[in-house]
C-alpha cells in the first residue's frame, strides 16, 4: 500500500509516531489514515510537499465543452422531435396506418332539357406506392418488367424512368406514383390479379369521362362536334396543375382541361372523402379505422339546346363544304337573360379522343392541321366587325345628338379629302341618306359623316365612338363562363402613336365608323351587342349554365340574371336603330329574311381582312321582332358578302326554329 512505502520512506524520521485511532499526527500534522489522496505537508518551509495531480483552472474549459456538445445534442432532438416531428411521424405512421382519398363523383353536364351530355365510365389505372416496393433488385426489377410485359405499351426504361425521380425516403414516396390509365378489360383483370402479390402496386377503377355528341349515321360521322368546344374535356392532371391547386388533387386525378370542365372545375369535382386505414407489408388495405364520406359534384345544366346546336351545325358545314371552305361561326342567344342556346365553331373536334387518352401522334396530327379545329373561333376569334357594327355607331350619334332621326346627308359614291378617297359600296351612292336607310342599306357614307363629320358637319370623333363601342361591351371579355375568350380590340389615337409611331388620321375614324381598319371583334361580341338592341337596351353577360344541382338532380341555385348595363342608350333611340335594322330585311340587305314564318331584324357586313383574300362575310340579327326570342350571329371566314353567304345561314336556322 502507497502508506505503506511512505512509512517504510520515513522510518528514520524524527520524530514520527503512528498511533492507532482514526487519525494519526506527524509534527501537528492531521491526516486520514490509509486515505492516500489527501494532502500531507510539513509544517514548515522547505519541507516536502504531496499535492493533487489535476490543474483546477482548466474545469471552465471543460465545462464549456460539455454544454456545447449537450447544446448540439439538444439541438439535433429538437430539430428531430419539433421541427421534423410530422414528417418521421407520418413516415413511421404510414408503415402500418395510411390516410386513403374517397374520390367525389364529378357531376354531370346536362342541356337545357336535361338530357346528359357527359357520363362517368370505368376506367382502370395502374399506380405505385414507391415506399412500399421491393427495395430495388431482382424483385423490383421482375415486377416492373411483368407489368411492361401485359400493358405492352411501356418498357421497362420507361417505368424505371417514372420511378426514378421518387426518393424513397421522401414524403412523395407515400403519394400515388402514375403508371398507366385506360388499360383494358382483360389487361386491367390479369394486373389486378397479380398485383395482390405485388408490394406498392396498385390497381384501381377510377373514372373518367365521356362526352355524348349524339352521333349517328354510319362511324359518327355525323356527331356534334361543336359541342366539344363547349363541354371541352378532362384529363390527367399535369405537373403544374398539380403544384398550382395544391393538397386538393393528388398525382393520379383528373381535372377539367378545356371549356365547361375546366370553367366549373370547383363544382363538378365535388369534395373528395377520407379513410385511415391499417395496411399490411404489402401496403394493402387490412381494415378501415375511420371514415369520412365524400360529397359528390354539382351537376350543371346549361342553356344549350341540342338540337338548335345540331341544326347550326349542319346547315353551317353544308355551307362551308358548297364554297370549299372550311373556318366559321355561329351564336343564338337568349337576348333577354343572355342565355347561349347554341354557339358552333368550325371545324371541330371530338373531345371523347383527349378524355380517354390522346396519343402523341394522334395530337400531333390534331394540331398540325391548318384549320385549327381546337381554336373556338366564337368567342377567341377576333376579326374586323365590318357593317354590323353601324347599328352601334349610329345609336351613339343620336345619343350624343350629332343627328337625329331625320338628319340625312347626300350619298355619291363616297367622299374625298385631299387626296383619299372614301368610296361607299354602291357605284353611284344611295343618294339621299338619312339614319334608318343608312343602316338598313349599309351606307358607308352616311357613317363617315356621323363618326368623323366631314367639311361644317362635326362627327363624333374616335373617342366618342370607342366610349360608346365600350359601353356595347367591345373592347373587353363578355365574361362567359369558357376559358379562352378573347378581349377583342378598339384603336385610339394614343395606341396608334405608341404603337406604329404615327398620329391618327380622319382616314382612320371613318375606317373605325364603318368597322374597317384596327378594330377587332369576337363573333360573341356582335351577338352581345345586338341583344341591345333586341330587348330594348339592356347589356346582358353571356353564359352558358343556367342551373346548379346536387348530385341527385335537386336544385341548388338558379344562375343569377342581372344586366351588366341598361339605360345608356334611349328607348327612343334605341327604337331608331330597331326600325333601321328591320327595314334591312323588309327591303335593305337582308330582303331575303322577309319570307321567314316571323319578322326579323338583322344588320349584315363584309369584313375585310386582307388584299389578297376575300373578307368575311357576317350577319347579325333576331326575332321576332317584336317580341324576340333569338339573336343570332353568324362569321364565315372568307366567305365574301354577308348577304349572300351569312344570311342564308340565318334564314335556314330560323326558319327551322320558329316552325319545328
Amino acid at each position: 500500500m502507497r502508506f505503506s512505502n511512505f512509512e517504510k520512506q520515513n522510518k528514520n524520521s524524527d520524530p514520527f509516531t503512528i498511533k492507532s485511532g482514526k487519525y494519526e499526527r506527524v509534527e501537528g500534522v492531521s491526516y486520514r489514515r490509509m486515505w492516500t489522496e489527501e494532502a500531507f505537508m510539513s509544517g514548515g518551509r522547505g519541507r516536502e510537499v504531496i499535492g493533487r495531480t489535476f490543474n483546477l483552472s482548466k474545469i471552465p474549459l471543460i465545462l464549456f465543452a460539455l454544454s456545447f456538445f449537450m447544446l448540439i445534442i439538444l439541438a439535433r432532438v429538437a430539430w428531430l422531435q419539433i421541427i421534423k416531428g410530422d414528417y418521421y411521424y407520418s413516415m413511421a405512421e404510414g408503415n402500418r396506418i395510411r390516410s386513403q382519398r374517397i374520390e367525389a363523383r364529378r357531376g354531370i353536364i346536362y342541356d337545357r332539357n336535361r338530357r346528359p351530355l357527359s357520363r362517368n365510365t370505368a376506367n382502370f389505372l395502374l399506380y405505385f406506392v414507391p415506399v412500399d416496393l421491393p427495395a430495388k433488385g431482382d424483385k423490383l426489377d421482375k415486377i416492373i418488367g411483368e407489368i411492361s410485359r401485359i400493358l405492352g405499351n411501356q418498357t421497362k426504361d420507361d417505368i424505371k424512368k417514372k420511378l426514378g425521380k421518387i426518393g424513397r425516403r421522401s414524403l412523395e414516396a407515400y403519394q400515388p406514383l402514375f403508371i398507366a390509365d385506360n388499360i383494358g378489360y382483360d389487361k386491367a383483370m390479369l394486373l389486378y390479379l397479380k398485383s395482390d402479390k405485388w408490394p406498392g402496386v396498385v390497381m384501381v377503377d377510377r373514372p373518367r369521362r365521356a362526352y355524348d355528341l349524339f352521333c349517328s349515321g354510319g362511324g359518327g360521322k355525323s356527331c356534334v362536334f361543336s359541342l366539344s368546344h363547349i363541354l371541352g374535356y378532362t384529363g390527367k392532371i399535369s405537373p403544374e396543375e398539380l403544384k398550382k391547386f395544391g393538397k386538393e388533387y393528388s398525382p393520379i386525378d383528373y381535372i377539367g382541361k378545356m371549356g365547361i370542365e375546366y370553367f366549373w372545375e370547383p363544382d363538378l369535382r365535388g369534395v373528395n372523402g377520407k379513410k385511415k386505414i391499417e395496411v399490411d407489408a404489402f401496403g394493402k388495405e387490412k381494415k378501415i379505422i375511420s371514415e369520412q364520406k365524400a360529397e359528390d359534384g354539382h351537376n350543371l345544366v346549361l342553356s344549350i339546346d341540342t338540337a338548335l346546336q345540331k341544326k347550326l351545325e349542319e346547315v353551317m358545314a353544308a355551307e362551308l363544304k358548297k364554297l370549299k371552305l372550311k373556318k366559321g361561326a355561329a351564336i343564338v342567344m337568349d337576348p333577354n337573360n343572355g342565355e347561349i342556346l347554341a354557339l358552333v365553331s368550325l371545324p371541330a373536334y371530338d373531345n371523347n379522343v383527349f378524355a380517354r387518352g390522346i396519343t402523341a401522334k394522334e395530337y400531333n396530327n390534331l394540331i398540325s392541321r391548318s384549320d385549327n379545329s381546337l381554336f373556338n373561333r366564337a368567342i377567341s376569334g377576333e376579326y374586323p366587325s365590318g357593317s354590323t357594327i353601324k347599328p352601334v355607331i349610329a345609336a351613339a350619334a343620336l345619343q350624343e345628338g350629332v343627328i337625329n332621326e331625320n338628319t340625312a346627308f347626300l350619298s355619291v359614291g363616297g367622299i374625298r379629302i385631299g387626296r383619299w378617297f372614301f368610296p361607299d359600296w354602291k357605284a353611284g351612292g344611295h343618294g339621299e341618306t338619312s339614319v334608318r336607310k343608312a343602316i338598313a342599306d349599309s351606307v358607308n357614307t352616311f357613317f363617315y359623316y356621323i363618326g368623323g363629320g366631314y367639311k361644317d358637319f362635326k362627327g363624333l370623333g374616335v373617342g366618342r365612338i370607342v366610349k360608346y363601342e365600350k359601353l356595347f361591351g367591345l373592347g373587353a371579355q363578355t365574361g362567359i363562363d369558357l376559358p379562352g375568350e378573347a378581349s377583342g380590340f378598339l384603336p385610339t389615337k394614343e395606341w396608334k402613336k405608341e404603337v406604329k409611331g404615327e398620329r391618327w388620321y380622319i382616314g382612320d375614324t371613318y375606317h373605325l365608323a364603318i368597322g374597317q381598319g384596327d378594330i377587332l371583334v369576337t363573333p360573341l361580341q356582335i351577338a352581345m351587342f345586338t341583344s341591345v338592341f333586341a330587348n330594348g337596351g339592356k347589356l346582358y353577360r353571356p353564359h352558358l349554365v343556367k342551373e346548379i344541382l346536387s348530385s341527385n338532380d335537386q336544385l341548388i341555385r338558379n344562375i343569377e340574371i342581372i344586366p351588366v348595363r341598361e339605360n345608356f342608350i334611349s328607348d327612343y333611340n334605341i327604337n331608331i336603330v330597331r326600325e333601321g335594322m328591320r327595314r334591312a330585311v323588309t327591303r335593305g340587305s337582308a330582303r331575303s329574311l322577309n319570307s321567314l314564318p316571323v319578322a326579323a331584324a338583322g344588320k349584315t357586313g363584309t369584313a375585310q381582312w386582307s388584299s389578297k383574300k376575300k373578307p368575311h362575310a357576317l350577319f347579325t340579327g333576331f326575332a321576332p321582332y317584336d317580341n324576340p326570342k333569338i339573336v343570332i350571329t353568324v362569321l364565315i371566314e372568307q366567305g365574301g358578302e354577308g348577304s349572300f353567304v351569312a344570311v342564308p345561314i340565318a334564314k335556314e336556322v330560323m326558319a327551322w326554329y320558329f316552325t319545328r
